[in-house]
């Protein structure tokens, strides 16, 4: 079907059912139609390391939350184009109010945000009066609106030493990030009991029988994966951590615990290394995140050409919002991170 203007009553009737689902002309060039869009609408494209690699390969920046959101705060684009999931596009939007945000697909959110409810998280806090709320970025607006201090996998550690030593922490809403950031500073924490379901179902024995099959190969994790897999890492670190690690590492061989999309870049960056996805308990080889893998770059192309779906935030909440985030990239600054 060729690809048509959309009607007036057609974009007003954009919401989460996910209107892009429709086709676009196949004898596009989508890599030459994006890049001809993003000049003409002065839109910047900020994609995740998760996203398909295609995505990657025509955005203008790629990274983890803490540089995504860098990149948000920033940026002299008119409009950006968030690649993402849903809690990335907020930031960017509560970073840069008067930009333009869009994202290629609204349905595309986090298991991880989905587990820590704003009403829910309210009353929780409110059981721990006193505490410093550290919350993990992965959260919608109204949990990072609760918290005193955002921080992602990147800084979580710098963030955590920032508080006095004396001042009780909550630590929300990823409780195997949270685990792994008090066995490294030796701060206890009050845990809100969330997961990302990527990162809890990497299976350990099929990682084992892995690692046996090769055993030359580094095992690498992110710190949002169970203990029991991150016991037996080589190294643990964020999506940017770990890449970095493969690309200085010595070793030719890799075991990858966190989303498959990071290894496009990886294959990029050393492209004579091998990269293995560590396995999930399930009958899949590799593991996914149905969330960021609902953009495509055909979805692309069309919130560019017609600049839906767009992300909209009543005002008192990005303000309220803000303000953690603020604190965690002056922190970020301070640490040269």
């Amino acid at each position: 079907m060729t690809d048509t203007l959309l009607t007036a009553e057609e974009i007003r009737s954009v919401d989460r059912k996910g209107w892009l689902d429709r086709k676009v002309d196949p004898t596009l060039d989508l890599f030459a139609e994006i890049a001809r869009l993003k000049k003409e609408k002065n839109a910047v494209l900020l994609a995740h390391y998760y996203q398909d690699a295609d995505i990657q390969d025509v955005a203008d920046y790629i990274g983890d939350s803490l540089g995504l959101a860098q990149q948000a705060e920033k940026t002299t684009a008119s409009m950006i184009l968030f690649a993402g999931v849903h809690f990335m596009a907020e930031t960017a939007k509560i970073l840069n109010p008067d930009k333009k945000v869009v994202l290629p697909d609204l349905r595309a959110g986090c298991s991880l945000a989905d587990s820590c409810p704003p009403d829910a998280f309210a009353k929780f806090k409110a059981e721990h009066p006193g505490h410093v709320v550290i919350s993990y970025i992965n959260c919608t607006a109204e949990i990072k609106a609760m918290s005193d201090i955002i921080c992602t996998s990147s800084n979580a550690i710098a963030i955590v030493n920032s508080v006095p030593k004396d001042t009780p922490i909550i630590f929300a809403p990823d409780k195997n990030l949270g685990r792994y950031i008090m066995e490294k500073t030796g701060r206890p924490m009050v845990l809100w009991n969330g997961s990302c379901m990527v990162h809890e179902i990497f299976s350990l024995e099929k990682i084992v029988r892995l690692k046996a099959a090769h055993p030359n190969a580094k095992f690498i994790a992110h710190p949002e994966c169970e203990e029991a897999v991150l016991k037996i890492a080589d190294y643990i670190g964020s999506t940017t951590g770990l890449l970095k690690y493969t690309v200085n590492s010595p070793d030719q061989e890799f075991i990858v615990a966190t989303e498959t999309g990071i290894l496009h870049q990886m294959m990029k960056a050393s492209p004579k290394k091998t990269f293995i996805p560590a396995p999930p308990n399930n009958a899949c080889a590799c593991n996914d995140c149905p969330h960021m893998k609902l953009n495509t770059l055909e979805k692309v192309y069309l919130c560019l050409k017609y600049e839906v779906p767009e992300l909209t935030m009543d005002e008192d909440l990005r303000k309220k919002a803000l303000l953690p985030i603020q604190r965690m990239l002056e922190i970020s600054r301070q640490q040269g991170l």
